[in-house]
């Protein structure tokens, strides 16, 4: 029998020569552009920090009070004795911001997916997901046991084509929609209100991953789903506390009946140790920035950097309101050596590579942050031009 450790090393010399192996990286510094990665002062343009919050004094305060009041550990699941006052504050806060008749939180967002979509959907069910959802929505329907229609990537024809299709399958079961609303690696957004129409017209459930655009859209900065004016017409909202709130961890708005059927059947959330009471003050006060002024003038000079990017390119290329470019290459070879040629140049931009996207989609994801400075951004752009990189078209979309 072959040992596990001789297995595991062709298995990584396999993955060495497709030019995928992967490695941590030792981040000195806090999650701010001007960052310490492997001991060299880069600017960071591959954070999901848009709003500049990891780092924020009032983030800081509330997760140091949280501390000295309930401790680092939770000690316990929700439902055994760690559902600390912090968790409860914050499932108030977010239903509140989200105007929904409630909210959960979970330890992360994957496990935030897992645990809705398991719990939600069996066997008798239909899920019909775009193609590019994360990848923890694709786990949680495969373990979920539905059966499982993917349609392509915002196109809501094919939908349209899948869902009659479900109306002959379906008997007793359910038909599960499930889409995000900014997708992470290209930046576009779905078409959210023509899939919350063939929703209704179906009678079907709506799933919409707000990851990551919460804080950024909508009149409220509630997401696309605000933006879109489909509130009514999605059933489960989820979304992460560790992007533009600044925090970690995961949560599902929706209504009452959602959040206490999960309570009872999500099972990454009964059976997983609460959120660190830190981790949960902190993304409360992260919400109540962006509900404030200050959150408001964020959200401003974030789209001022984005804009500052987007206008010194003479063609368009994509949604110019998103903080997510991708600037697609193709070969995962070539990917490595842009992005080498960046970072020498003291901007890290990591080249993203199958099977975060697919095969000969490799690409430079860049993100910009409100705390990102003009000259940052100048200096991005110089150095680009040097490289003759320039962003990759995604289809323009007119809810941006």
């Amino acid at each position: 029998m072959t040992s596990l450790d001789d297995v595991l090393r062709g298995r990584l010399a396999e993955i060495q020569e497709a030019n995928l192996l992967r490695s941590l990286r030792v981040v000195n510094s806090p999650q701010q552009p001007h960052a310490i990665i492997r001991d060299r002062a880069v600017t960071n343009f591959s954070s999901n920090d848009y709003l500049g919050l990891a780092n924020h004094p009032k983030l800081k305060q509330a997760a140091v009070q949280a501390i000295e009041r309930f401790g680092v550990g939770s000690g316990a699941s929700r439902l055994i004795c760690g559902s600390l006052e912090p968790h409860h504050q914050l499932e108030r806060t977010i239903a509140e911001f989200k105007a929904t008749e409630g909210a959960l939180v979970f330890s992360t967002g994957y496990a935030t997916a897992l645990g809705a979509i398991t719990a939600l959907i069996s066997k008798e069910d239909i899920i019909v997901m775009d193609k590019l959802v994360h990848a923890s929505i694709v786990d949680a329907a495969r373990l979920s046991g539905a059966r499982l229609r993917v349609f392509a990537h915002n196109d809501v024809h094919d939908l349209s084509g899948i869902l009659k299709w479900c109306d002959r399958e379906t008997k007793n079961g359910q038909i599960l929609i499930v889409t995000e609303s900014l997708f992470s690696m290209d930046g576009d957004c779905a078409p959210l209100a023509e899939i919350a129409a063939l929703k209704e017209q179906h009678h079907a459930w709506l799933m919409v991953d707000e990851a990551h655009a919460t804080g950024l859209f909508g009149r409220n900065r509630r997401g696309l789903v605000e933006q879109f004016g489909v509130s009514r017409a999605v059933d489960i909202q989820m979304g992460t506390l560790g992007k533009a709130i600044g925090s970690a961890g995961g949560f599902i708005a929706g209504s009452k009946w959602l959040i206490d059927y999960l309570v009872n059947r999500a099972r990454s959330f009964i059976f997983s140790t609460a959120p660190p009471p830190a981790a949960s003050a902190a993304a409360k006060a992260g919400f109540d920035i962006i509900s404030s002024p200050e959150g408001e003038e964020l959200l401003e000079t974030l789209r001022t950097r984005i804009d500052q990017f987007s206008s010194s390119f003479q063609r368009p290329f994509g949604n110019r309101n998103s903080p997510i470019v991708p600037l697609i290459v193709g070969e995962e070879t070539a990917a490595l050596s842009l992005a080498e040629e960046l970072l020498k140049k003291g901007f890290y931009v990591p080249a993203i590579r199958y099977p975060t996207v697919g095969r000969g989609k490799a690409r430079l994801r860049f993100t910009f942050s409100a705390a990102h400075s003009e000259s940052d951004l100048a200096e991005l752009l110089a150095a680009m031009k040097v490289l003759k990189a320039e962003p990759s078209f995604v289809r323009e979309s007119s809810a941006l």
